[in-house]
């Protein structure tokens, strides 16, 4: 299907034409005409050199494979590559000329600034008297760390990462109190980088401490129960130049002592002999004892449990072997609970005695919806189930007996839920797709909810109507989707809409609330959201359903979400945009080059499009688990057969595509995007704009300030408001 290319403006775009200079192989520079648009129906995109590279791969159907990949050098680093940061400026300037010029973008996000303009509280965390929680009063770039002393007591604020960069980009990546209260022990992240910088605050007096430790990636922190120091896991340094594309291997626990320098942490955990195997520690609810996690990619972990008690001790094998995931609940002496799925797709809590690790106990058996989570609170279990793509929360005993379901207040999801287990007290947050975080404090004894924050809105949460359906794919298989619209919205055959999807490492896609998303159903457009499989939203089986040599049926089932949306009658291939973040990218690029004919517009937001060499930086080596590895030679054909890079059709109609990526993202490296933009321009995929927009001082997304959320939307928003057909001239449905 060809589509008549459209240009933002009534009648043609005409921009003047500018010299930005991109290096070329020889290192001399030259002349490129980036933003004038000669005719309605073309772009002129920066000229993007080639280089001669082939590799080759072993293939099971066809034995060796030469791949050809013309753009390798774009996947130096934008740091330490000239070119490759001219490149990216010359892609920005095309761009943001492109982008500047649309309908309606100042008041997507003048609208955006009002709507995302309210209180937001996370639940607290209770330690002695004090509580601990993060805040933002509405447009702040990050939320700041709070205090309160006592639960109706004044709060202050401790941490405010907002005074550390002009820019708003350093942002607070996690947070843990001591468990007597009196110290917390916080990450830092600057510029969207996964790497993390850890430091540690006095309560009482608001000093930072001397202690700062570096190069801690995928850790959290785990306090000693007499408040000495804290477990934590990180990477060697990483040779210059190469901090943010080399891979992560060698990661290590070790437990740091206030006061000390790192250089003296004390080494807890690591396999030289194995240094794919990632580490991380966590603390038992007495303090007693120390869970160690160790996995070799993100499905699949062991766990073993070390007596800290005893100076002696060696770490006990609970859980061997990377074939299941475990979780530790809690413990009561040398009792432990755990959540697992060995021998239980849907997942199960089981007693193991440290006298017998070999025995599981069930405590609550697996049941027909999957449990995502529990805790030990108040000599109670909590428990997390979700069913039909929502939370609903149990009490039991720790004997498994069950108390009572917790009352939510409607269709979405609950998180929280955490505490001790000598107190009845802990809190949750419950939002759903028209409604933001609500925090309840909760009573595990009593059953008691009591309201702890909501934020006055700038919308009426009844003006939106969120349905379920579920629809047939591949294989018969009934797959579950959110529709959420304005009530004002009805089927037409013609109405814009976002379907949005993932379909992968074992991540559900919840119905929680994002005023991104808010504001495309306020201006008339339908938001769609497919819980595709490859997710945890049934369980281990739904995940096993989408992940290597089943990926198809992720693609499948996103085509079929498009098209039952078609059949029902809410749109059409011309008003369609699908939009997909990380492996959502992945999914949105490899669905726009099988159905080019069935999307107008595509929005691939820090994707994965190389499936040929996801595995050789930083992070993508995890990634084995959930794609398989290019390396294997029956993999290699799968891989090969969805890559995004590798599977761009010639002289179709591809849909007006606009991909986003940012220059400091070390989780998928921008490379990926690059490359997939590079080779997208190059073909012959018909007249839509095919563009790229790099944020700088940015990454993967954590972090990321409010105020550069607000632009990226408001682009993102009035490129597919353009191109699906949404008339934003009008005024949004009337509340």
């Amino acid at each position: 299907m060809k589509r008549a290319t459209l240009l933002p403006l009534a009648g043609m775009l005409v921009l003047a034409a500018c010299g930005d200079q991109v290096a070329t192989g020889d290192g001399d520079a030259r002349e490129v005409v980036v933003g004038a648009a000669h005719t309605q129906d073309r772009l002129n995109y920066p000229t993007t050199r080639t280089v001669e590279q082939t590799d080759i791969y072993q293939s099971a159907a066809n034995g060796e494979v030469e791949v050809a990949d013309p753009y390798r050098w774009l996947e130096q680093d934008v740091r330490v590559s000239p070119e490759v940061a001219a490149w990216v400026t010359a892609q920005n300037a095309v761009t943001n000329r492109y982008l500047e010029n649309l309908p309606g973008r100042p008041m997507i996000a003048e609208r955006l600034r009002e709507l995302w303009n309210y209180e937001r509280l996370s639940t607290p965390a209770a330690r002695e008297e004090r509580y601990f929680y993060s805040y933002n009063d509405g447009l702040q770039d990050q939320s700041v760390y709070m205090v309160r002393e006592g639960l109706d007591g004044e709060a202050r604020v401790l941490i405010d990462p907002n005074t550390l960069s002009e820019d708003g980009t350093v942002a607070l990546a996690g947070s843990w109190a001591s468990p007597d209260g009196r110290h917390v022990a916080y990450m830092l992240q600057d510029g969207g980088s996964d790497w993390r910088t850890a430091q540690v605050i006095d309560v009482e007096t608001g000093e930072t401490l001397e202690d700062r430790l570096e190069w801690i990636k995928f850790s959290g922190l785990a306090w000693a129960k007499d408040g000495s120091g804290f477990f934590y896991s990180r990477y060697p340094q990483p040779e210059e130049g190469e901090e943010f594309t080399s891979l992560n291997m060698d990661q290590a626990i070790y437990f740091h002592a206030l006061g000390t320098d790192q250089s003296e942490d004390q080494l807890i955990m690591s396999d030289p002999d194995n240094p794919e195997v990632s580490w991380r520690a966590g603390v038992s609810d007495d303090g007693d004892y120390l869970f160690i996690y160790s996995s070799a990619g993100t499905d699949g972990n062991a766990i073993h449990i070390l007596d800290l008690t005893d100076e002696a001790a060696e770490p006990v094998a609970i859980f061997e072997g990377f074939a299941n995931n475990h979780s530790a609940i809690g413990n009561v002496g040398a009792t432990f609970f755990f959540l697992t799925d060995l021998d239980a797709p849907n997942q199960r809590v089981v007693a193991v005695d440290l006298s017998d690790p070999s025995s599981l106990t069930d405590i609550i058996p697996e049941g027909e919806f999957p449990i995502t989570s529990a805790s030990h609170i108040g000599g109670h279990l909590v428990v997390q189930s979700f069913e039909d793509v929502r939370s609903v929360v149990r009490v039991h005993t720790l004997e498994g007996e069950a108390v009572r379901e917790v009352e939510l207040p409607g269709l979405g999801v609950a998180s929280g839920f955490n505490g001790r287990p000598d107190s009845p007290e802990t809190f949750y947050s419950f939002t759903s797709f028209n409604r933001p975080g609500t925090i309840y404090r909760y009573d595990v004894e009593t059953g008691e909810s009591t309201l702890f924050h909501e934020a006055p809105l700038t919308f009426d949460p009844d003006d939106y109507e969120v349905s379920q359906v579920f629809y047939e794919s591949t294989g018969g298989v009934q797959v579950p989707m959110y529709i959420v619209h304005h009530r004002d919205v009805t089927p037409d055959g013609q109405r814009p809409t976002l379907l949005y999807g993932y379909g992968g490492f074992n991540i559900a896609m919840t119905p929680a609330f994002d005023v991104r998303r808010l504001q495309w159903m306020e201006m008339g457009g339908v938001f769609a959201l497919a819980n595709i499989r490859g997710g945890s939203e049934y369980g281990r089986d739904w995940h096993d359903g989408g992940r290597l040599a089943n990926k198809q049926n992720v693609f499948d089932d996103f085509i079929n979400a498009a098209e039952h949306l078609i059949e029902a009658g809410w749109t059409s291939p011309d008003n369609i945009a699908i939009e997909g973040r990380s492996n959502g990218g992945l999914l949105v690029g490899a669905v726009a080059n099988q159905r080019p004919d069935l999307f107008a517009a595509a929005l691939p937001g820090v994707g994965v499009m190389d499936m040929l060499r996801f595995n050789q930086f930083t992070a993508g080596r995890f990634w084995v688990s959930d794609y398989g590895s290019p390396q294997d030679p029956d993999m290699f054909d799968v891989l090969y057969a969805y890559s995004p890079l590798h599977t761009i059709p010639e002289g179709e109609g591809y849909p007006a595509t606009l991909v986003t990526t940012a220059d400091t993202d070390d989780r998928v490296v921008p490379s990926h995007s690059f490359k997939y933009i590079a080779a997208l321009q190059a073909a012959d995929t018909g007249n839509a704009p095919t563009l790229i927009r790099i944020e700088t001082r940015a990454g993967h997304g954590a972090g990321t300030p409010v105020s550069m959320l607000i632009e990226e939307t408001a682009d993102k928003w009035a490129f597919i408001a353009f191109h699906t057909g949404l008339d934003l001239r009008q005024q949004q449905p009337a509340d």
